[in-house]
């Protein structure tokens, strides 16, 4: 079988943009469960192709967290099954009426809520993007074109042809869900040339993937590069609830985005919680990297330098640094965050209105882990990223953020006088 050109895959996705623009709820909600039963139906074989997948991972001298990613067992696979069967659940993102009125003239104006139209998705190793991204873009009605790393390319393949037939069956246009079937950067740099038909990028990666996505279209990008989190925790904070807090923060999963890569400490309170902190992260196996006043406190870390306050490690490391109250921490975060999800620990509402207010991230948490930043915690299904830019969208990606808006006017003969 004669594999498509990006070309022909940009242009046939254009072509199913326009006609999915005009699909029923109703129809794209059925899309979605037959996507899932279609998945369903063949889950044995995905896990069998995804543990081959993982094993020449392995040989390759992938790294753990690589592997990771990579992997779908029983549990990833019945998540991804539900996320799908969840965003069908959701309500419409399209359709809606933003605002409107009727002029004296009696002019009907309305601000209509429509499909961003084709969006790619250039992602590494994670094959539950695959299915997150095929959810979000069929219930806000874009076409959708799938481009993973060549180390999850079977597994990728596999799900996607499963997705296609069901939202087929259901009545959506052939090319509504295509995927890119080669291997190579060449198909990647194809895909950043094609403006006349994609609408919207969505990188996800590590930020070098990002910057060269970013970097090599005339496309608009949705994109976060790093995600460097931070914790502060204030004096009058909860020492119990604070220690619990960030160890969740830090440990839970430490290869991922919203992990706590950085810990601002009151000074007023340092001498008493980061003992209890260090028993925790030694625990966990943490690697502590700290400043000066931190070095005084702790025995035996590192002193942490000034790029480890830029760095995201994704690793078993955390930085520490001791702060002269709320306005250093904010300032800090401010400088050397990547505005992606930044937490502080108070009683104090007045000191956590403060920190909401001037702390410039896409999420920004009181007295609770950052490892909740994201569509299923906030209650959004599911999601296809975490944006760090400010336009077109911020935070998670759901439905609603892949969706733009039409002025639809309604006149009686009316003429410019």
């Amino acid at each position: 079988m004669k594999t498509n050109t990006v070309h022909d895959i940009a242009r046939q996705s254009s072509f199913a943009a326009h006609k999915l623009a005009s699909t029923s709820e109703a129809v794209r909600n059925i899309a979605l469960e037959n996507m899932a039963d279609s998945l369903e139906s063949i889950k044995q074989q995905v896990l069998e192709v995804n543990a081959l997948e993982i094993e020449q991972a392995r040989q390759q001298g992938q790294s753990t967290a690589m592997v990771k990613r990579l992997t779908i067992n029983d549990k990833v696979f019945n998540y991804m099954l539900s996320r799908l069967r969840d965003v069908a659940q959701r309500p419409d993102p399209l359709n809606k009426v933003l605002e409107g009125h009727t002029n004296p003239a009696g002019l009907k104006v309305f601000k209509k809520s429509v499909p961003l139209g084709v969006v790619g998705i250039i992602y590494e190793s994670r094959p539950n993007v695959t299915t997150d991204a095929a959810g979000v873009c069929i219930k806000s009605g874009n076409a959708l074109i799938l481009r993973g790393g060549s180390e999850a390319l079977q597994t990728n393949t596999l799900l996607a042809d499963a997705m296609i037939k069901g939202a087929v069956d259901a009545g959506l246009p052939q090319h509504a869900i295509q995927i890119i079937r080669v291997p190579g950067h060449d198909a990647v740099g194809e895909l950043l040339k094609m403006d006349e038909y994609v609408d919207v990028l969505v990188p996800r990666g590590g930020k070098g993937l990002i910057e060269r996505i970013a970097k090599g279209t005339r496309i608009p990008v949705i994109k976060h590069y790093d995600g460097i989190c931070h914790q502060y925790i204030s004096e009058d904070a909860d020492f119990a609830q604070a220690v619990e807090i960030v160890i969740n923060s830090k440990c839970q999963s430490i290869q991922v985005c919203n992990a706590l890569e950085t810990l601002l400490i009151d000074k007023k309170c340092a001498e008493q919680v980061l003992p209890l902190l260090q028993q925790e992260f030694n625990t966990n196996k943490i690697e502590l990297r700290g400043c000066e006043l931190t070095q005084q406190l702790l025995q035996d870390i590192k002193l942490a330098t000034e790029d480890d306050w830029n760095t995201e490690y994704l690793a078993p490391v955390l930085s520490i640094k001791i702060v002269d109250g709320i306005d250093q921490a904010i300032e800090h975060i401010n400088k050397h965050g990547s505005g992606h999800t930044d937490g502080i620990i108070t009683q104090s509402l007045k000191l956590a209105q403060q920190f909401e207010q001037q702390v410039d991230s896409a999420s920004v948490l009181v007295n609770a882990s950052t490892r909740l930043s994201g569509g299923g915690d906030y209650g959004l299904g599911s999601v296809i990223g975490i944006s760090t830019d400010k336009l077109h969208a911020r935070g998670p990606v759901g439905p609603d953020e892949l969706t733009s808006y039409k002025w639809v006017v309604y006149g009686n003969g009316h003429l410019r006088s």
